[in-house]
């Protein structure tokens, strides 16, 4: 809107009207001071125009009433239209996101699955490995454990052999 519009808004059709009423009244008045004919022909002429200026503006309105009925009509319409096309697109979506969570859903429940079975089954590995180890430590501190004796053994032999070559 120009500013013209913005500071004088029209409020509706009938300040249109009450112009043309207001201009065919001065056009009339200034009609009957400049006339060049005497008043009774300038009386009937001002009866004609002012009953056709009347009928123009009739017919005016009547166009101006059919064209506004029937863009409130398309309007409405095509609001019509527009609101079950958004709704049409708006389940659309939510069937698409309820289909879509499923999906992950179901996904997530597979991949946990798997990740189970793939922990207890390393699990299985791990605890077999360390049987294993456990059996070769244990294989091995024995092993040790008899060297060990055997070398205290020994020593003690050599201890008393050398204590008895010093008496």
């Amino acid at each position: 809107m120009n500013k013209a519009e913005t500071e004088f808004p029209v409020e509706s059709g009938s300040t249109f009207f009450k112009g043309i009423f207001i201009g065919g009244l001065l056009g009339a008045a200034a009609a009957l001071l400049f006339a060049p004919k005497p008043g009774r022909e300038m009386r009937s002429d001002l009866s004609d125009k002012i009953t056709l200026a009347t009928d123009k503006t009739k017919e005016v309105a009547g166009v101006v009433t059919d064209k506004t009925k029937y863009i409130a009509t398309t309007v409405g319409e095509k609001a019509t239209d527009l609101a079950s096309t958004v709704s049409a697109k708006a389940s659309d979506i939510l069937t698409t996101v309820s289909d879509s969570k499923q999906q992950i859903a179901a996904t997530l429940q597979e991949t946990g699955k798997k990740i189970g079975d793939t922990v207890y089954e390393a699990s299985g590995d791990i605890a077999s490995d360390v049987k294993d180890a456990s059996a070769d430590v244990a294989e091995e501190a024995t092993n040790s454990s008899k060297e060990v004796a055997d070398d205290a053994k020994d020593a003690k032999e050599e201890v008393k052999a050398s204590y008895k070559s010093s008496y």
